[in-house]
């Protein structure tokens, strides 16, 4: 095993076990019947290439290290997405009074958002998990925020590799302008939030009992 392997193992465990945590309190909205705040989770581990520029814009020495594993506090990703904004509130106030992490850092950046138009909120929770070796606290961050949001995020990443952060004025202009764009959704979306949950929840009653298999295991319930 490599030293990169070695380095990096304990941050895919955290975001694979992570990935499974929140997306089991999602399940468990629906047991309860509840909507939940939680419409999917994704995460990931940084690629070498991602982390070897990160440590060069630092002036860190790219090789494993505490050093590094303490100034790249997002090695380790997990992203969280909600259906309103409101939802965010209610996912960061359910990290916070987790007793498997500890959240150490938060940036809110849906109240005061970047010059660029970026929103989302930022937590930095340090995350224990058990290897071979023992126990390993890693960093890790946790982004929360809605659809519209992440769809703006990934098109300026993309837009970010190609211009390597040095935007043409009309590009950055646009960008804002769409960044306004789906938070001006969010709102509306959210100005409707019970009539859409409503409608949701009908469909799904309806689409179980249209299925026959569905139907009976609740009999039997």
């Amino acid at each position: 095993m490599g030293q990169w392997e070695r380095f990096l193992g304990p941050y895919k465990q955290a975001v694979d076990e992570l990935k499974v945590k929140f997306r089991g309190m999602r399940s468990q909205f629906s047991a309860e019947g509840t909507t939940s705040p939680i419409e999917f989770v994704t995460g990931r581990v940084k690629p070498l290439a991602s982390i070897y520029d990160k440590s060069f814009e630092k002036g860190i020495p790219f090789e494993p290290s505490e050093q590094l594993a303490r100034e790249l506090q997002d090695i380790a990703g997990i992203r969280i997405m909600c259906q309103f904004v409101d939802d965010i509130t209610t996912v960061v106030n359910l990290i916070r009074q987790r007793d498997d992490l500890r959240v150490i850092e938060e940036k809110d950046y849906i109240t005061h958002k970047k010059p660029s138009g970026y929103r989302s909120y930022h937590m930095i929770a340090e995350y224990p998990v058990e290897t071979v070796s023992g126990k390993k606290t890693v960093l890790v961050e946790i982004q929360i925020r809605t659809l519209a949001m992440n769809f703006w995020a990934s098109i300026e990443h993309s837009l970010n590799y190609k211009y390597k952060g040095d935007f043409p004025e009309e590009i950055k202009l646009r960008l804002k302008r769409a960044a306004e764009a789906a938070f001006q959704l969010d709102e509306e979306m959210s100005s409707i939030r019970y009539e859409i949950q409503e409608a949701q929840a009908y469909f799904s009653e309806n689409k179980e009992a249209q299925n026959p298999k569905i139907r009976e295991e609740k009999e039997r319930e």
